[in-house]
């Protein structure tokens, strides 16, 4: 009985209720303590070094360059699709830099989906299912952008915007530019 309290006063601690209850590793150590980002938008997006969609670090970083003063944008690198992330988390880093110019915070390597998802994105899809409740479903567009508010982490670069407050308000397909009209209404 003490083994199952524990568990679930464990889970509750680990999940979090709010954006700002997470804190993750750092690629290079220290932490990133998403309470640290109050008053400005976050964009989270699960990364692969090795993936079709690598390329867009690129317009990360831009994006993160030009909207710096009201955006923060946060990378997890993840092996959970294609095993294109094989590499250490110094070879990450490398990778990204070099290649790049990363400089936007990027957090050590997670699992964003399955039995042993980051608690973090286990939040985030929670908070993708909300969305998807307030989707109509008047037309066959609109059936698909909710099928795929409720599973939104299907591949590399799926990128999730909060806002100011705290609150998830947009989800990205991992085909979506950072640096497109779709993203940038958000922020403009």
């Amino acid at each position: 009985m003490k083994t199952l309290m524990l568990a679930v006063i464990l889970s509750a601690t680990l999940t979090g209720s709010s954006i700002y209850d997470f804190k993750a590793p750092g690629l290079t150590g220290g932490t990133i303590n998403f309470a640290d980002f109050k008053g400005k938008k976050i964009m989270i997006v699960n990364t692969a070094s090795m993936c079709g969609n690598t390329p867009q670090y690129k317009d990360l970083e831009a994006l993160y360059e030009k909207y710096k003063n009201k955006l923060v944008v946060v990378g997890f690198p993840a092996n959970n699709f294609g095993a294109q992330e094989p590499g250490t988390n110094d070879e990450i880093h490398q990778f990204c830099t070099k290649n790049f110019g990363v400089t936007f915070p990027m957090a050590e390597k997670v699992s964003v989906r399955g039995d042993d998802i980051d608690p973090l994105f286990k939040w985030l899809v929670e908070q993708s299912n909300e969305l998807a409740k307030k989707v109509p479903t008047d037309n066959s567009r609109d059936i698909v952008w909710r099928k795929f508010l409720q599973d939104p982490v299907i591949w590399n670069f799926t990128k999730f915007l909060i806002d100011e407050k705290g609150n998830l308000i947009a989800v990205f397909h991992n085909k979506v530019n950072p640096m497109s009209e779709e993203v940038l209404k958000y922020l403009n």
